[in-house]
């Protein structure tokens, strides 16, 4: 189910029905917007087996089924091992793409965090753009397009997303029966991506964590040197949790830096009366390095309590 992004949507869809679909595509936007599922919502409608491009995708044949359930013949997924995606990944994924199709109208193939492609795999990658093989759809998937080789970028037609505007997660939210509070906490901290309003529907627990970060920082920006090191020491213990950690930080400062500059209401937390009075020139440094110190953990062998360490330095 595709949240928001119609125009996207609505674009796709009639140039599928022209018959004028690209090779590839690189999808690009921040996190959790829910550029993978659309990718394979895009996979369906172009492989549903409907005649009428208006019901497409039925969510009803055999290629839709199965290219839901992950379990079609024509279907590769690759996503990185760890840190990075590996040739191995890609020298399978140029074998599928030998074969021809078995059942459905496209081969298909998505490449999600396709910023992790480490450079032998990106040239890899670019061989099989250059010379694509019969009806093939591939899409990458990223969120720092800046990582991938300008040649790739050049073969691919880019399509890009954004948050979503409030009302249509909202609209989501009614639709799975939300309770109106959950509606209401959800849809707010939710920051208009789709993926955490589904996260913090399916699990309440990864919304309490991101309501006790954010207490945690009107306390932290307060505390010695010594406690904000012991601060970033559990921090980098998490890694499950820094990349997440780390983007609370970023969305609560962006919030600080908008109550400084424009003098209105902040409406994320009551904590960000209680910081100190950091100046707008002091606030874009900070974000700044929370950008660079999410990139570098998320993205490279960085040593994340050092990065923190220096982080923490700057509040």
């Amino acid at each position: 189910m595709i949240i928001g992004h119609k125009k996207q949507w609505q674009f796709l869809k009639k140039t599928a029905e022209l018959g004028k679909i690209p090779h590839a595509f690189l999808f690009l936007g921040p996190s959790q917007l829910g550029k993978r599922t659309f990718a394979l919502e895009l996979i369906k409608l172009i492989n549903c087996e409907k005649k009428d491009f208006s019901i497409r995708p039925c969510l009803d044949c055999q290629n839709c089924q199965s290219f839901k359930k992950g379990i079609h013949p024509d279907f590769f997924f690759i996503e990185p091992i760890e840190k990075d995606i590996q040739i191995s990944q890609i020298r399978k994924l140029r074998s599928f793409l030998s074969l021809k199709s078995q059942i459905a109208q496209y081969k298909a193939v998505i490449i999600d965090r396709a910023h992790l492609l480490n450079k032998q795999s990106q040239n890899s990658v670019l061989k099989i753009l250059e010379e694509p093989k019969g009806k093939t759809i591939l899409i990458l998937v990223t969120e720092h397009p800046e990582m991938l080789f300008p040649t790739i970028i050049s073969r691919v037609e880019k399509i890009k997303f954004f948050p979503v505007p409030k009302p249509e997660i909202e609209k989501y939210l009614k639709s799975q029966k939300a309770s109106k509070k959950d509606l209401e906490i959800i849809s707010h901290l939710s920051w208009g991506k789709p993926g955490r309003a589904i996260d913090f529907l399916r699990d309440p627990s990864k919304k309490e964590f991101q309501e006790k970060t954010i207490k945690e920082i009107s306390k932290l920006v307060k505390a010695n040197l010594n406690f904000k090191f012991q601060y970033a020491k559990k921090m980098a213990g998490q890694p499950q949790n820094l990349k997440e950690i780390l983007e609370i930080w970023l969305r609560y400062f962006r919030g600080v830096l908008l109550l400084k500059i424009k003098e209105t209401t902040y409406h994320g937390d009551s904590n960000v009366k209680s910081l100190p009075s950091y100046s707008v020139s002091k606030l874009k440094e900070i974000l700044k390095l929370i950008q660079s110190t999410s990139f570098l953990v998320s993205t490279t062998n960085v040593n994340p309590k050092l990065a923190l360490e220096i982080l923490m330095l700057e509040l």
